[in-house]
């Protein structure tokens, strides 16, 4: 499945009215919050880290995301293609830390 077709499969279960782009940049922020914990819990608590959760988590968050994009009429692919080209100029050799 690329992209797009992701988009469109996801806008499927978009419901809302006037308020479906706040709706949405909400929700986003939310399920990136529900990952954090998860990290966070990992990380300093000791927790083992769940790898379904982080899974049905990190999809929440591309849900969210993807409608965003949908709202604003734009394609899914246009934006991870946009994403690509700035880390090649940002990183040319990929990511190396310097000494």
């Amino acid at each position: 499945m690329d992209f797009n077709e992701y988009q469109s499969a996801a806008k499927r279960t978009l419901y809302g009215n006037e308020q479906v782009l706040t709706n949405c940049a909400l929700g986003l922020a939310g399920e990136t919050g529900q990952v954090v914990d998860l990290v966070k819990n990992y990380t300093f608590k000791g927790h083992p880290l769940d790898r379904d959760e982080l899974i049905h988590e990190m999809g929440d968050v591309l849900w969210y995301l993807s409608q965003v994009a949908e709202w604003a009429d734009i394609p899914f692919d246009e934006v991870a293609k946009t994403n690509i080209e700035t880390l090649n100029k940002r990183y040319p050799h990929g990511f190396t830390i310097e000494n």
